[in-house]
């Protein structure tokens, strides 16, 4: 067994030990700090990041968690993972995709990703939700560098349909059928944490990509590597479009990222109770 193999059983037999559902879980919710729409939900158990051994621990000392949650009416459990693990932070590559293998250990086979975002795509607005189909990696680095446990997943994992196309057609079908406005977007990723420039946001918008953020790539790409299933929503909370680019305040971000959860709630809950 390799040591990465290894690290990963340690948390999943930690998290099963400490569970307190019966019968398998084959689905979670990843997400940014303490979401508006964790309301949504009938919250169980929690296990603080720091609790679980070896490597699940929380970025910028805000103390993430492992939630053990049900639907309101108590007919569906799942997980929710509490807060992203960053690279920005410090963590390594491995180190932030860590929890995704920890879940498919567990069994779950389909995750929802959701992280907060900027946007470069002229035509998007803050407040909004955007859906991803594809991505950009341009984070310099990737959790599937270094030796591969095949147990894992193959050496070179395809990445043609990295969110689930089938998937994103439902989801895209659901959303439309709601009259609920959200942007088909690609991802880019990169490092953080520090803001982009006008250059930089002119560029990455002629290469294609729609909106930008720190947490997503990583992630998608082990659960590529591990055969999950991935959907991936991002509340947009800034503004990146080149020759409109301002600074924002903290406070305003938020407020916009606030907006977007709001709208967003009630569409989670549904994806929620309907994903197998």
């Amino acid at each position: 067994m390799t040591e990465q193999k290894n690290q990963i059983k340690l948390s999943a037999d930690f998290i099963k030990a400490n569970s307190p559902f019966k019968g398998k879980v084959n689905f979670a919710v990843m997400t940014f700090k303490d979401p508006a729409f964790l309301k949504e939900y009938k919250i169980v158990k929690k296990i603080n990041y720091s609790d679980i051994p070896p490597e699940f621990t929380s970025g910028d000392g805000e103390g993430g968690e492992f939630i053990y949650a049900q639907t309101k009416n108590g007919k569906k459990n799942f997980y929710i993972l509490n807060g992203h693990l960053n690279f920005y932070s410090g963590y390594k590559m491995r180190e932030a995709a860590h929890p995704v293998y920890v879940l498919n250990e567990l069994g779950v086979k389909n995750v929802i990703v959701v992280d907060e975002a900027g946007y470069l795509n002229p035509r998007f607005k803050t407040g909004g939700v955007a859906l991803v189909y594809d991505h950009i990696n341009l984070m310099g680095d990737n959790p599937l560098i270094g030796e591969n446990d095949n147990s894992l997943g193959t050496r070179f994992p395809d990445m043609s349909d990295p969110y689930d196309e089938k998937w994103y057609n439902n989801i895209a079908a659901l959303l439309r059928e709601k009259k609920f406005e959200f942007y088909p977007s690609v991802y880019l990723g990169v490092t953080g944490p520090e803001t982009e420039t006008e250059a930089e946001c002119r560029f990455y918008r002629e290469i294609g990509a729609d909106i930008l953020g720190y947490a997503l790539v990583p992630e998608n790409i082990a659960m590529v590597h591990a055969g999950m299933k991935c959907a991936a929503f991002c509340m947009l909370s800034r503004e990146l479009v080149a020759d409109r680019l301002l600074e924002i305040l903290p406070e305003e971000k938020n407020k916009n990222r606030a907006k977007a959860e709001k709208a967003f709630a009630p569409i989670l809950s549904e994806l929620v109770a309907l994903a197998k």
